[in-house]
């Protein structure tokens, strides 16, 4: 005879309640309802070097005086569909880069960590990140990201647009999401997580008010006056304003890229060619011909709604 069976009704349905809760990882307590998807927060022990947690370890911070270190984990197990929202609180636009987002089949633990997702963690079977454009590096913007049951990482801008980050992931395990706190991106927030269903949209518990984004405490310093990078720590390749460009992101010849420079992220709109132009705005997630069709078909950014000149 099985061992519930054996239970009274209201013990059996409190044990099957703490098995559900330990199969997927939110043991803590919460009571929210059955259709919670349970407390959603870092991982206090997985932890990169440089990384601080606060509000109930709800926010990640990288220190300033460098751009890696910054790996940080789910403290539980996330569902296929399930989809992690989160904030980017701080930025330092004198660092190359910016966030990177995956998943794990490696159950996160008190051990060690390298300095980056990529290419070392991902170098590593059970391991997926991809990197994020900078453009969504600045305080303020919400993002989120989840995993297919094809496993594909998709991601989730906050204009709504929905790009596939990287495929290839495997969804027969158990999986944490994965978070490199990045480059440019000094500081996530996790606003929660949720997943529909065919009753509606399921949430993780609700979380305390967070205190507003302070862009006072960020380094905005994408159009001139950038600081050097610190002790031995690699800077960016800094792309060229939208003026200067004739074919940049094909060019043997660009002054602007180094030997050993980091290479730029790809245009967030044709995702082939390398976001190497800087807008009048200041952003850059364009490449050239993409740049001059946009200065062409719309005259703004699409993101800030400046004219670009």
């Amino acid at each position: 005879m099985h061992p519930l069976t054996r239970l009274p009704k209201n013990n059996k349905f409190k044990m099957v309640k703490k098995l559900a809760r330990e199969i997927m990882g939110t043991a803590s307590k919460h009571t929210c309802g059955w259709r919670c998807l349970g407390p959603l927060a870092f991982h206090t022990e997985a932890v990169g070097d440089q990384v601080t947690l606060t509000q109930g370890a709800r926010c990640a911070t990288r220190a300033w005086k460098t751009f890696r270190n910054g790996l940080v984990f789910s403290n539980r197990r996330v569902q296929i569909g399930e989809r992690v929202r989160l904030r980017v609180d701080r930025c330092a636009q004198h660092w190359h880069g910016a966030l990177r987002l995956g998943f794990t089949t490696v159950q996160p633990t008190r051990s060690p960590l390298p300095d980056l997702a990529i290419p070392t963690l991902t170098d590593t079977p059970g391991y997926w990140a991809a990197p994020v454009p900078e453009v969504y590096s600045l305080p303020g913007t919400e993002l989120q990201f989840w995993v297919t049951s094809g496993g594909v990482v998709m991601f989730k801008g906050p204009e709504g647009q929905k790009y596939m980050l990287l495929e290839g992931v495997d969804v027969s395990r158990p999986l944490w999401a994965l978070i490199d706190v990045y480059g440019q991106t000094c500081a996530v927030v996790l606003l929660g997580s949720e997943k529909k269903d065919p009753f509606g949209v399921r949430k993780s518990c609700p979380c305390p008010a967070l205190p507003p984004v302070s862009p006072e405490e960020s380094c905005l310093c994408i159009s001139k006056g950038r600081p050097s990078p610190s002790q031995g720590e690699r800077g960016p390749s800094y792309p060229r304003p939208l003026e200067d460009v004739q074919d940049p992101c094909h060019s043997s010849t660009d002054p602007q890229r180094t030997e050993g420079a980091e290479p730029l992220e790809d245009c967030v709109v044709c995702m082939s060619r390398k976001a190497c132009v800087l807008l009048s705005c200041g952003r850059h997630y364009l490449c050239g011909p993409c740049a001059s069709r946009v200065r062409g078909q719309f005259g703004k950014c699409p993101l800030c709604r400046q004219t670009i000149t």
